[in-house]
């Protein structure tokens, strides 16, 4: 079992040609703060079951990606939206599998912000992102707690790479290393974000806890923000099964929240 889940792993891995999927012209709620676009890349390395966007994560059919959005475009559509959108949300899939940094730089020329969706297993394009000064805000995706890690995502991972990239992600929102008042306080409050989506049949209290332990042991200390997302059955998932999974309730989310909340600065809920 594990041979044939590494073998996924390398052929997905090798889809490296970035395609665009799907643009979301508008949308107020994809990066914090900002009214944004989002761009959605073909491709992903991890299979989680419950994600609800198969059509991304499956191995391209080059007919469909075919039938996508082309590069010059997405490019003409934004040159249109300078002074009317403020950012740029660069989601998938796992975007950092194939983004075209020259094709994020035309972007920030034209002024907007940049928001990159991650799963964290690419830090060394991630750093390289961050260090081009191409991004102005992170959200990256933390699955579960570390023992758990490769059955939620449902391939093998090197999960020294998903530490690498907490490690970063949290440096970049200088939480370890300013202290809080030599910060603008928008600054502060909008560089980056950890997130778990918690699904009933993956996740417990308890296993959510060693989670944020893991984090803090990763991070030297208390990561500044993580978000719990609520399970929702939406009908089209990677795994079919997930089909018969119930929503995650509220109450449910604010219970976890509260055994988080000694392990990060913020605890917030998305339902």
């Amino acid at each position: 079992m594990v041979g044939a889940l590494c073998r996924v792993l390398v052929e997905i891995v090798m889809v490296m040609k970035m395609k665009i999927a799907g643009l979301q012209k508008v949308s107020t709620i994809d990066y914090p703060g900002e009214i944004c676009c989002v761009i959605f890349l073909h491709g992903c390395n991890f299979r989680c079951g419950f994600c609800y966007n198969p059509a991304l994560v499956n191995k391209v059919d080059e007919r469909v990606a075919g039938s996508g959005w082309q590069v010059a475009e997405v490019l003409d559509f934004l040159k249109s939206r300078v002074g009317k959108l403020d950012g740029v949300c660069i989601s998938g899939g796992e975007p950092l599998m194939s983004l075209d940094f020259d094709f994020v730089r035309k972007i920030k020329e034209m002024g907007f912000k940049i928001k990159i969706d991650t799963n964290g297993s690419f830090p060394s394009r991630l750093r390289e992102m961050i260090d081009l000064g191409l991004v102005d805000y992170v959200a990256m995706d933390v699955k579960g707690c570390r023992e758990d890690y490769s059955k939620i995502i449902g391939v093998v991972v090197d999960l020294s790479s998903v530490e690498e990239s907490m490690r970063i992600v949290n440096e970049f929102g200088g939480w370890r290393n300013k202290p809080r008042t030599s910060m603008d306080e928008h600054e502060f409050e909008n560089k980056y974000e950890f997130r778990t989506t918690v699904v009933g049949r993956l996740h417990s209290k308890e296993s959510l806890v060693e989670m944020a332990k893991w984090m803090n042991e990763v991070c030297g200390g208390k990561p500044r923000r993580i978000f719990l997302q609520g399970f929702k059955n939406k009908g089209n998932f990677v795994d079919s099964l997930f089909g018969s999974e119930v929503d995650v309730r509220e109450e449910d989310l604010l219970e976890i929240k509260e055994a988080l909340s000694g392990f990060f600065g913020e605890v917030g809920i998305r339902v």
